[in-house]
């Protein structure tokens, strides 16, 4: 006897970015709707004119309701929390609405402005929410401004409130979970990989590669710091840095530095990353924080061993210090530099903790990544 197929909604700000949310969302809204039948429909809040980046699925609906938060990226704080309350209290009444057309079974947040109000809605669906940051960045609202920082204090301590009342709230890694132990409704499911390498870098090339957003959080100034010192050492090897946002500081910083531009350049996004990691030798991540770390699965399933920063969670849960990659102390610019010559020096050692990357990623497959969410979804309706 058929079985009706679940009908699952998405609430996330766009789909038009490279980011790896979205890039995560994607692929899994896909495979839920291609391989298990689900009906998909995905609520987006921003980017109603701008095309997505990663191809959807034509079984997935995608409904923009066009808020418009982004305005208040250019707003004083004043404006900011007058704009907010009045495009938060448009967005709760159009999401009810939409919702109680869809009538979904479940409901996923990515817990952004629809976390204060996601568990009023009487819908009848199932709330879940799946959080792709640390619990000490989730929220984050760094101000000089003393007001402004009790204002932050007081919406991060509201949230963890939202979050206890979902019917599930998912952290991609065993240590973030542990870092909510007043909640009782945490689960693990980790990002899927999202690429599927038939062949594995040779490793021959002498190139060090590096996919990261432009942003504090992601290292790059500390990477660049590291790769002047390891490059005076070695004249045949070159530093790629792939991402989206804002080049131009890091750019400065590669001047301030002497880096030689001939063997170091820094790169918009780049639609077919998987052709860049197996043209490379070594990976590398040097973020501050990762909540998890698509990037390291995408670079170990290339057969690339990988050198990292051990900063809070997402690197440790992936890594096997010493076997198939590095854990560097978190933020040491010199350890991270002594990590890559000690690899860039030894083939063998590369070709060994290449191989052994490899072996590792096969828990990440988008297969054994949707069980796990499809297991989840019928814990919840049945």
């Amino acid at each position: 006897m058929a079985t009706t197929p679940l009908k699952i909604v998405y609430v996330t700000p766009a789909l038009y970015m490279a980011g790896g949310v979205e890039r995560v969302l994607t692929l899994k809204a896909n495979y839920f709707a291609e391989h298990f039948g689900y009906d998909i429909t995905m609520i987006l809040t921003e980017g109603k004119d701008k095309p997505l980046f990663y191809p959807l699925s034509d079984r997935i609906k995608v409904i923009n309701l066009d808020i418009g938060f982004e305005e208040l990226w250019s707003c004083g704080f004043v404006r900011k929390v007058f704009l907010y309350l009045r495009k938060q209290h448009l967005y709760k009444r159009m999401l009810s609405r939409e919702l109680l057309q869809i009538r979904p079974d479940i409901t996923i947040s990515t817990l952004r402005r629809e976390i204060n109000f996601l568990e009023d809605l009487k819908d009848g669906s199932k709330k879940v929410g799946e959080l792709h940051v640390t619990r000490l960045h989730y929220r984050g609202y760094h101000s000089k401004n003393v007001f402004e920082r009790l204002f932050a204090c007081f919406w991060q301590n509201d949230v963890t409130k939202h979050l206890g009342n979902l019917d599930r709230f998912v952290v991609l890694t065993d240590y973030e979970r542990g870092e909510w132990p007043e909640l009782k409704n945490v689960v693990t499911i980790p990002n899927p990989l999202p690429i599927q390498p038939k062949i594995k870098s040779p490793l021959s090339e002498k190139r060090i590669i590096s996919v990261a957003r432009y942003d504090y959080e992601k290292g790059i100034d500390l990477l660049l710091q590291a790769w002047s010192l390891v490059e005076q050492q070695f004249k045949d090897w070159r530093l790629d840095i792939y991402g989206e946002g804002n080049r131009e500081p890091y750019e400065r910083l590669i001047e301030n530095l002497c880096i030689d531009r001939c063997r170091c350049s820094l790169h918009g996004t780049v639609v077919d990353v998987e052709k860049e990691y197996l043209s490379s030798s070594i990976f590398v991540l040097s973020s501050r924080h990762e909540g998890f770390g698509v990037t390291l699965i995408e670079a170990m399933a290339c057969g690339l061993p990988v050198v990292s920063f051990d900063c809070p969670w997402g690197p440790q849960s992936v890594i096997r210090d010493k076997v198939d990659g590095v854990l560097v102390e978190n933020g040491n610019v010199h350890e991270l530099s002594s990590s890559l010559t000690r690899l860039m020096a030894d083939d063998s050692l590369r070709t060994q903790m290449g191989n052994e990357a490899t072996n590792h990623i096969h828990p990440y497959q988008i297969e054994k990544i949707a069980e796990l969410w499809d297991t989840l979804f019928h814990e919840l309706v049945d």
